[in-house]
């Protein structure tokens, strides 16, 4: 179930009460005429059911009512109420199903943000990754592919090709574009001075046996980021955040920059090639994957209210 709020002028309040009202999904409706300060208007509130959420705010929108109030959606984990419980039983389809594209849309341009804390995270993938090439540390590799925070754009960008939202393909791409030769840069002058230290050598990237997954770029490699892909815009779509982590593992986009950043500072362009070639098949794989499982995964009725 959702927690639904929307703050609507004293005008609206009736077209908001009846569009509430004619809903099966809703329960626990709730008004507070005049309670609304700024802006000024009634707060209505009501609970539910995940299935029905898009249709709700689509006639919402229809009203205006996020210019000229607020509509906020909150999940709610434990909901003990026999009227909540009808309604969601009520509602066509499953909750796992549901697609909330407003939720989605937020999610996604949140995290593809092209901030401080994003270059961080992403530099700090690969100089991580850095270091499980001088190691030779699949362990290591793999802190790197958990660290990596480019799953945020890539999905953005997803969705943003399927709901056409240029402002959207624009925050993604400026994250991408921006972020991975940043971190690439830091990279090679922490390379640079490894190896003004005499810490990594050309030899060390030419006997890599635990980390040389990397740069073996092929089709399995493509496959293999269709599927993360997928599995990834499914815990998005269906919030359940606990599949990430295992795309996190599954991909060598930041992998693949931090080796690519590596091997080409000290003077192998064999490999920062193939290292390339695999951030860029790991990418696209990614895209593809999620605009599919966005367009092709099965819809409730109203899944599809833009």
């Amino acid at each position: 179930m959702l927690h639904l709020r929307v703050i609507a002028p004293d005008e609206l309040r009736e077209p908001v009460l009846e569009i509430l009202r004619g809903e099966v999904g809703v329960a626990n409706l709730l008004l507070y005429p005049g309670a609304a300060l700024e802006p000024p208007g009634d707060e209505i509130t009501a609970d539910i059911a995940r299935e029905c959420a898009n249709h709700v705010i689509k006639k919402l929108k229809e009203l205006d009512i996020q210019h000229r109030g607020a509509i906020t959606l909150e999940v709610l984990d434990t909901v003990l109420s026999t009227k909540a419980h009808k309604a969601e039983d009520a509602a066509e389809g499953d909750p796992a199903d549901a697609l909330l594209w407003d939720e989605l849309i937020g999610r996604t341009r949140e995290e593809s943000a092209l901030s401080v804390t994003f270059l961080l995270f992403l530099t700090l993938a690969c100089l991580l990754t850095a270091i499980g090439v001088v190691t030779d540390s699949t362990v290591t590799v793999v802190g790197a592919m958990v660290l990596g925070p480019e799953f945020g754009p890539l999905a953005a960008l997803s969705v943003a090709l399927v709901r056409r939202r240029a402002d959207l393909t624009r925050r993604a791409a400026l994250a991408l574009v921006v972020g991975f030769p940043v971190a690439m840069a830091i990279t090679s002058l922490a390379t640079m001075a490894a190896e003004a230290l005499g810490w990594l050598t050309l030899d060390d990237v030419h006997h890599l046996k635990e980390v040389d997954f990397i740069f073996q770029v092929g089709p399995v490699s493509f496959v293999v980021a269709l599927l993360a892909g997928a599995a990834g815009m499914l815990s998005l779509v269906s919030a359940k955040a606990t599949g990430l982590v295992g795309v996190f593992i599954s991909v060598y986009t930041v992998t693949a920059a931090g080796f690519a950043a590596v091997a080409a500072t000290l003077g192998d362009w064999d490999l920062a090639a193939k290292s390339a070639l695999q951030l860029v098949v790991n990418l696209v794989g990614i895209v593809v994957a999620g605009v599919l499982v966005l367009i092709l995964r099965p819809t409730l009725p109203h899944s599809a209210d833009r």
